[in-house]
């Protein structure tokens, strides 16, 4: 499977992926952003792991076992705009806002906000074609659901 994605991610022009493999590229993409500041702490993972049960309806082994290939796939793949290209390509415009909600509560788990992580969000933001205010606000969303537990 990794290699399949692989070759769709590095394709010239990537095909529009299928469900399984745009829920493996979104899985590898919250992995990256949390490795952004150096560190990859239990609160991203955990993190990780509520955002993808959440959106597809995953138990914790094949959550765990989805994260596991995405650690996999971050570390083997190409750079991040073709990720989010790929990403963009398989999400409808009005579910991309959704997706940067999600990264941005991966960015902000471990308590921090990161130059790097706000560097690499700009850019997914922007390749999603998203507006820095449509960021900002998926953002704002991101700190109220992180004070709320």
């Amino acid at each position: 499977m990794l290699q399949a994605i692989l070759r769709a991610l590095s394709a010239p022009e990537p095909a529009r992926l299928t469900e399984p493999d745009a829920r493996l590229a979104l899985a590898a993409l919250l992995v990256r952003v949390a490795k952004t500041d150096g560190l990859y702490s239990a609160e991203e993972v955990e993190r990780i792991d509520r955002i993808l049960m959440a959106r597809h309806g995953l138990g914790p082994f094949e959550v765990a076992r989805l994260r596991a290939e995405a650690e996999e796939l971050e570390s083997v793949a190409p750079d991040t705009v073709r990720f989010t290209r790929a990403l963009k390509s398989a999400t409808a415009l009005e579910d991309r806002a959704a997706l940067m909600e999600a990264l941005w509560r991966v960015a902000l788990a471990d308590g921090v906000r990161d130059a790097e992580e706000d560097r690499l969000l700009r850019m997914v933001a922007s390749l999603l074609g998203l507006t820095d205010v449509e960021s900002g606000l998926a953002r704002q969303r991101a700190e109220r659901g992180a004070a709320r537990g």
